[in-house]
């Protein structure tokens, strides 16, 4: 059970050294306080190390304990789906399971509570579940700031598997997006996103301009696709350092046919913005 200072009243140490001895009460009082003093240095190191993501740890929502409570079970969980048979087979079929190989927070035991965090993360970012939890929470206020965490969970999914990771769609999208690729708020005035999608080494979604003109777009990272070979297309940097191929619709004649009479086919013609074929990917030349 834990002890809080806040509750422990003279009665209770006096009971305490009645029943246990000065010196064990004494002794037990000192590595209470040495664990205190050690916890509050571990927070303070926390707390920079979480602003320094970019997390505003003011906004995670709950009390320490409860978070504690959350990632301590979360750790329980990994070690259980590490451990072989149907927790394994389980604890893999989950967005973050697949796409959280290893964490960039640190190794050993932090690290194992660190990739948990970042699968949870995941695992909302994507839509896989549903309500609070620490990784989503750490998410959702790095987003706000562009912090490391979340710019490291989208480039988890943005570059994963589709059929094992899925994407980011939706309301969060634009925001993961505009994150990603370190478009700032004085560019967010000149251009506007809407139907976005990251994930499978592809974002696509549509850009709208100040003029109020609008062209689909469609990114490919060049890790996993070749390069156009139609189409003009441009090169830009994600801000993890991926290279990616960006497209836009362009202009292209639709032909529609109808019946003319007399056995003719005829054609009513008009030009549309199409998007470009997608390149091919390498893993599949």
């Amino acid at each position: 059970m834990p002890v809080f200072a806040a509750e422990l009243t003279e009665a209770e140490v006096q009971q305490a050294v009645d029943a246990q001895g000065k010196e064990t009460v004494t002794g037990n009082v000192f590595i209470w306080f040495l664990c205190a003093i050690a916890f509050l240095k571990v927070s303070q190191k926390i707390d920079s190390f979480m602003a320094s993501l970019g997390v505003n740890v003011g906004n995670t929502g709950g009390n320490m304990m409860a978070e504690l409570l959350i990632a301590g079970r979360g750790l329980a969980s990994s070690f259980r789906g590490h451990g072989g048979g149907s927790h394994s087979s389980s604890h893999s079929s989950s967005p973050g399971s697949a796409a959280v190989q290893s964490s960039f927070l640190s190794g050993g035991l932090a690290g194992a509570v660190g990739r948990q965090t970042e699968r949870s993360a995941v695992n909302a970012a994507t839509g896989y579940t549903e309500g609070p939890s620490i990784g989503n929470a750490l998410y959702q206020s790095s987003l706000e700031k562009g912090g490391d965490f979340a710019n490291n969970v989208i480039s988890n999914i943005a570059q994963g598997n589709y059929g094992q990771v899925g994407s980011i769609k939706g309301d969060g999208a634009v925001s993961a997006f505009q994150s990603y690729m370190g478009i700032q708020n004085e560019d967010k005035t000149d251009h506007s996103y809407t139907n976005v999608e990251i994930g499978g080494g592809r974002i696509t979604g549509v850009e709208s301009g100040s003029n109020g003109d609008s062209r689909e777009f469609a990114m490919y990272h060049a890790d996993q696709y070749t390069a156009p070979t139609q189409g003009t297309y441009e090169t830009v940097q994600s801000v993890d350092g991926a290279t990616w191929y960006k497209q836009y619709a362009e202009n292209t004649v639709s032909k529609i046919p109808y019946d003319a009479g007399d056995g003719k086919i005829a054609y009513n013609e008009s030009i549309v913005q199409k998007l470009p074929p997608t390149p091919p990917r390498k893993d599949r030349i």
